[in-house]
């Protein structure tokens, strides 16, 4: 708001500030200021230790870390802000698209880039080694092949990978091809000095940056050879790393990798890394193995659709990725779409209501053996479907499974991810040949070399701890165990208000209940005897768990309103457990 004086002019205002001349520069408030009073920024080093320890027995160890030598600490990372968008000037959202996008600017302009290569990180930030020809850069490509691929209305993929006639009419733009625009900015400027100031025990404010672009050069590379990326752990599209852990997941074994540093120098982690993904194949086969039914026609579509969502599928047999948006509300036999045909009497296209079955059994001549009776998958958009019979969709590999796992999944999960030492190094040494991170231009241009054996460090066996069970008895464990049989507390407890609650109906909770006084007599606990037996009253036995217990809290808060003492502890016997 303005402000006026009494008068209703701005005569009250205070003058505006005096204009700069061009070629005085301000002095800073702290150029006058004594140099004590001038607030310095506080320096971060690292905690010495004290020392290193000596107890325990010396032994040899190999670490799953492998030395990195730097050879190139003069150099500089250039940070560079990415903006990808489509033609309209819509920003490109989809994973995968940007790093194609990327990759397509660096192949159409080469020269304009001074053949620099590219650490991307996928989304909005890229790095150089040196610094782009310019501050800010601007682009146009474009891909004749992206993820997002798909023919636009009801219509399906032809047999031999391209659309019929009548689809090709109906695309808003040239088959599979889109055009982006692509700027980058400089945004900052890193250098690699940072990294060895940090091994050295100096003060370094781009030590972390440093280490992440490092980190985002081997995302990149994992990304090249077509892994899926979780964070810093990579998983190739490999059969023989996946477990079946049950309900159509499967555990995809893969490897975490990340450059640290240690007191020895900065050096590669490499670890064993697992992710739950779908099992591909046929959708029909998942779904089934995902419902644990015995066939397609006991499936619950309700449920199926909700699983299916944004998955995505080859089709059968023109191979092109779609993703799935939905399913559709009727049946392969009665679920219409208006196919438009060329060559009516006067030369127009006409229009023909037709089944997507009759489309694909008698236009296509794609014999389907099952899907008729079965809903068709929609890979199209909401008010533009494109329906696909069932049997000729297949899961792609390697999609994340991001839903909890049941209790037997995860049994399962941990039994197969067991490994041995020997087993587990095989495993790293094969991952670290496999990356072939030797290969990577943006780790030679940093002068990184990675050498190909495992750290070994010198470790100490320590001592075990010494034990002491009850009447002053001791004990040392060996081999990292011991047996608590005929050993009693050492200071124990006496349980002496307690009660049980009983939802067995065969349970001998007399029985139970005297070895469980036993047993702790055996242990140095004295237990007295149950003040009370709460029994499920029989009718609810086939209720839900919950209800079940609701019931039973409120006999127990019933006895105790009636003027007894509530019980300190409850034990529950269900099924002959306790």
């Amino acid at each position: 708001m303005d402000s006026f004086g009494p008068n209703g002019n701005e005569d009250s205002l205070p003058p505006p500030p005096p204009v700069i001349p061009p070629d005085v520069e301000p002095a800073k408030a702290e150029d006058g200021l004594p140099p004590e009073l001038i607030k310095k920024k506080p320096s971060r080093l690292p905690i010495a230790r004290r020392g290193l320890g000596s107890k325990g027995t010396k032994l040899s160890l190999l670490t799953n870390h492998f030395k990195v030598n730097v050879a190139n600490n003069d150099g500089h990372f250039y940070q560079y802000s990415v903006s990808v968008s489509y033609e309209d000037g819509r920003p490109v959202e989809g994973k995968g698209v940007g790093r194609k996008v990327i990759d397509r600017v660096q192949e159409t302009y080469d020269s304009e880039l001074n053949g620099k290569d590219f650490a991307y990180d996928g989304e909005k930030t890229l790095f150089t080694m040196g610094s782009l020809a310019r501050n800010k850069l601007e682009f146009t490509v474009v891909l004749e092949d992206v993820t997002s691929n798909r023919n636009n209305g009801n219509c399906s993929p032809d047999g031999n990978g391209s659309p019929n006639d009548n689809d090709r009419k109906r695309m808003r733009r040239p088959y599979r091809s889109k055009t982006f625009k692509v700027e980058i900015s400089f945004a900052a400027k890193i250098p690699l000095q940072a990294i060895a100031n940090a091994l050295r025990g100096q003060e370094s404010e781009n030590y972390q940056e440093a280490i992440r672009v490092l980190d985002i050069i081997l995302r990149q590379h994992a990304a090249k050879q077509g892994c899926l990326l979780v964070r810093q752990s990579f998983f190739h599209n490999d059969p023989k790393n996946f477990a079946d852990v049950g309900g159509g997941v499967l555990g995809c074994r893969g490897f975490h990798s990340s450059f640290r540093t240690t007191q020895s120098g900065l050096s590669l982690n490499i670890d064993v890394s697992t992710t739950m993904i779908i099992q591909p194949g046929p959708v029909v086969d998942f779904l089934i193995a995902n419902q644990n039914v015995r066939d397609p026609y006991s499936l619950d579509w309700a449920k199926a659709k909700r699983t299916l969502k944004n998955l995505r599928i080859k089709t059968s047999p023109s191979n092109q990725e779609y993703k799935i948006t939905g399913l559709s509300e009727l049946p392969c036999k009665e679920q219409t779409f208006t196919l438009k045909n060329k060559g009516g009497s006067n030369g127009d296209a006409t229009e023909q209501e037709i089944t997507v079955n009759d489309y694909f059994v008698n236009i296509r001549k794609i014999d389907l053996r099952y899907s008729g009776d079965l809903p068709c998958i929609n890979v199209g958009k909401p008010k533009r479907p494109t329906y696909v019979p069932l049997e000729l969709c297949s899961l792609v590999s390697l999609q994340r499974y991001t839903k909890a796992l049941s209790t037997l999944q995860r049994a399962s999960l941990v039994e197969k991810s067991r490994q041995k030492p020997q087993e587990r190094m095989r495993v790293l040494s094969d991952a670290f040949k496999t990356s072939n991170y030797g290969s990577e231009p943006m780790l030679r241009n940093c002068g990184i070399q990675i050498n190909s054996g495992f750290t070994q460090v010198e470790g100490r066996v320590l001592q075990a701890p010494r034990l002491k069970f009850g009447n002053g008895e001791d004990f040392n464990p060996r081999n990292g165990r011991w047996n608590f049989n005929n050993k009693k507390i050492v200071q124990p407890v006496k349980i002496e208000r307690w009660a049980v609650a009983n939802f067995s109906a065969r349970c001998d909770v007399r029985g139970l209940v005297r070895d469980l006084i036993r047993c702790g007599e055996m242990k140095g606990v004295m237990i007295d005897q149950p003040f009370d037996v709460f029994e499920e009253n029989g009718q609810f036995r086939r209720a839900p768990p919950l209800v079940r217990v609701e019931k039973m809290e409120l006999l127990i808060d019933f006895y105790s309103s009636s003027g007894k003492r509530k019980p300190d502890n409850i034990i529950i016997f269900r099924n002959h457990i306790f």
